[in-house]
């Protein structure tokens, strides 16, 4: 039987993190930085993480990580959960209500991030880039940018080589 080996976590690896650094330093530089800085991952219901689902606590770690290597502090940044489905509890804060609650209040601008997801999908595009802007921008916010996955940015490929080259250690010898 042939070996398997899995990549369980990658969240906090420091070249993914230092790519999606990068992008954020990119968006800064080429507009600003806004108001606010949020950072969407996908929701889970609130039970799986009651019964030991790592995930929230990667999310958590990842926004940590990041900020760090922006050099921005714990209140230069929030955190919230996306797409949550049915009538049952998800991971809070939602983003849709975080963004209604900063149209609310005014916030002049929003820079977001989905820092869980590699690739750009319908889920970022559509409901951060599109939705998001749309609820913070009618309940009375101002500019709102969708910053993008690193979908296939050098700096990405890069990290994700980095991890695959650190998970076959031992087994499989990269290519000189």
């Amino acid at each position: 039987m042939p070996a398997l080996r899995t990549i369980q976590h990658y969240h906090d690896h420091p070249a993914y993190i230092a790519a999606l650094a990068n992008t954020i330093r990119e968006q800064w530089q080429a507009e600003g930085r806004a108001e606010r800085l949020l950072f969407s991952f996908h929701g889970i219901p609130k039970s799986y993480a009651q019964k030991g689902d790592p995930y929230p606590n990667e999310c958590r770690a990842t926004a940590a990580r990041l900020a760090q290597a922006l050099g921005i502090g714990e209140d230069e940044y929030w955190l919230t959960f996306q797409s949550r489905l049915g009538p049952i509890e998800w991971l809070r804060p939602y983003t849709d209500e975080t963004m209604e609650a900063w149209g609310k209040a005014g916030v002049p601008s929003v820079q977001a991030l989905c820092p869980g997801f590699s690739g750009d999908c319908l889920e970022t595009v559509d409901e951060v880039g599109r939705e998001a802007r749309h609820t913070f921008q009618e309940a009375g916010g101002g500019r709102f940018t969708y910053i993008p996955a690193l979908n296939d940015r050098p700096d990405h490929l890069h990290a994700l080589n980095q991890i695959l080259l650190e998970a076959l250690q031992g087994w499989v010898q990269p290519a000189r």
